[in-house]
């Protein structure tokens, strides 16, 4: 009968533990092409459970969760400061969430390193655990049982003393690492600095791309001023009237244009520095800066980057770590020599010949009923058959180690192209910098003459309006030179490794 009611009762538990994995489908959208609708809490969170079978309009539309629909409180912003590209980067290397997860990468590796330099410590465990033993014998056609039960109080150590190097090279390991964290931590400050950078000298482009927008608004009025003087005083048409109305109507829509991009220039910034769309502040303005001047080569530029990349130091210091893993893989081939040690307390008549390993607490030789028990165990382990394991473990290694050194090779390939390009795009640059000033001045000068010739009768209107389009291109040509040449000298500093403040 006990068996037939242990049998029924492990069936019993099958049906109701088979049931209750089943039935979670129940938390799934019901059907492919109806809408979810969870069960949410007060504060309208999604909690976890069926779906609510209460009838809402709502479609494809997610409840709303209040404790997320609050703007968390920005970093304070001075309002009556003007913000230069110093003070805005600043501001993102304490407020970027880039730079602060890059910092507990760091220091999750270097808790990694010192768990690792910890092996070399010994372990000790206490454990107090409760035991009861029923026995039951067959003596000459009697059944005998018996009972005993007790409070089981044990202290053990462990402690691996020599192993031929393993754990050391597991520890250079983790400390490589840690250091390949702590490069990944300077580089993203590196990339924070150049995105804010960039962001700022696109939003300078913009601003002027604004202003040069209204002085060709302004050019455009002039030239309609005189296309309707000229009407009025009988010498004009009216198709020159109309040409010019256009002209002034589509600077216009340039200006409108213009200050819908330094409106999006604006928003890439603030996201740059990692604060909140929502921020006003006040952006120096650049456009009178002077552009960089190197009389480097570019071989000297190679040879900086090479020496100081934040990519190439993280890959020297991976490959260095994989090797070290190398080493600690074949070390397991070897032996290891420990020492143990236990001491057990037995507050009843117990009597086990040991306690099994459970949990922290390492197995407990001889608990008897003389209530005190201490042992102290020396010996050599030695791997003798693992099925390929060890082996295993060790050609995953050497491959580890032959693709950290290909990775080395492949950043230092990347390095040298990008500072090659840098190097090529800044040069270029200035010259384009420099040529659109010269087109700038011309068409300027142009503009000024077609505008007086057609007010004096001596010059035609479509050579005002083309003058005036000309200035107007020429002007945001320089704009844009100027910064694409700022950003290209940010560029190679980031290329080269040397970009750790605002770029000079």
């Amino acid at each position: 009968m006990r068996r037939v009611e242990a049998a029924c009762a492990a069936i019993a538990l099958t049906i109701v533990v088979t049931g209750c994995g089943t039935s979670a489908v129940d938390r799934a959208p019901p059907q492919p092409d109806r809408p979810w609708h969870p069960m949410t809490d007060d504060g309208g969170g999604i909690v976890p459970g069926p779906a609510s079978t209460a009838a809402t309009n709502d479609g494809y539309v997610l409840p709303s969760n209040r404790a997320l629909s609050e703007i968390p409180p920005g970093p304070p912003i001075d309002r009556g400061r003007v913000y230069s590209l110093v003070d805005l980067i600043d501001l993102a290397e304490s407020t970027n969430p880039t730079t602060r997860i890059a910092w507990n990468d760091a220091r999750r590796a270097a808790l990694v390193a010192g768990i690792a330099r910890s092996t070399y410590l010994p372990r000790l465990t206490a454990t107090v655990a409760g035991a009861a033993i029923d026995t039951s014998s067959h003596d000459s056609g009697s059944n005998v049982q018996a009972s005993s039960h007790g409070l089981i109080s044990a202290l053990t150590l462990e402690w691996l003393l020599f192993d031929f190097g393993e754990r050391s090279s597991l520890v250079e390991a983790a400390e490589q690492t840690s250091v390949v964290s702590n490069i990944a931590f300077t580089a993203a400050h590196q990339r924070v600095i150049y995105d804010v950078s960039v962001a700022f000298y696109a939003h300078a482009a913009s601003r002027a791309a604004v202003i040069a927008a209204t002085h060709s608004q302004q050019n455009a009025a002039a030239v309609q001023a005189a296309a309707e003087d000229r009407f009025a005083h009988g010498v004009g048409t009216t198709v020159e009237v109309a040409q010019a109305r256009q002209a002034a109507a589509q600077a216009e829509l340039a200006r409108v244009r213009a200050n819908g991009a330094a409106s999006d220039t604006y928003l890439a910034l603030l996201a740059a520095v990692g604060i909140s769309p929502l921020t006003q502040l006040d952006v120096a303005d650049v456009s009178d800066r002077p552009l960089p001047v190197s009389s480097k080569t570019v071989d000297t530029f190679v040879t900086d980057a090479l020496s100081r990349r934040p990519d190439l130091l993280g890959a020297y210091a991976a490959q260095k770590a994989s090797q070290a893993s190398l080493r600690a893989a074949e070390a397991e081939f070897m032996p290891k020599v420990f020492v143990a040690a236990t001491g057990a307390y037995n507050s009843d008549d117990l009597t086990l010949a040991g306690i099994p390993s459970v949990g922290q607490q390492a197995a407990t030789l001889n608990v008897s009923g003389n209530h005190y028990v201490g042992s102290v165990l020396a010996g050599i382990t030695v791997p003798v058959y693992d099925a390929g394991v060890r082996a295993a473990a060790v050609e995953q290694a050497k491959a580890g180690a032959d693709s950290a050194q290909a990775r080395l090779d492949r950043a230092r390939d990347e390095a040298i192209r990008e500072v090659v390009a840098s190097h090529n795009a800044l040069r270029t640059s200035i010259a384009a910098y420099r040529a659109s000033n010269a087109l700038a001045a011309a068409a300027q000068t142009t503009f000024d003459a077609a505008l007086d010739a057609y007010r004096h009768g001596v010059g035609t209107i479509t050579d005002a309006l083309i003058a005036e389009t000309s200035l107007f291109q020429a002007t945001n040509a320089v704009d844009a030179a100027h910064s694409t040449a700022l950003s290209a000298a940010a560029a190679l500093a980031l290329a080269t490794g040397t970009l750790g403040a605002a770029p000079q």
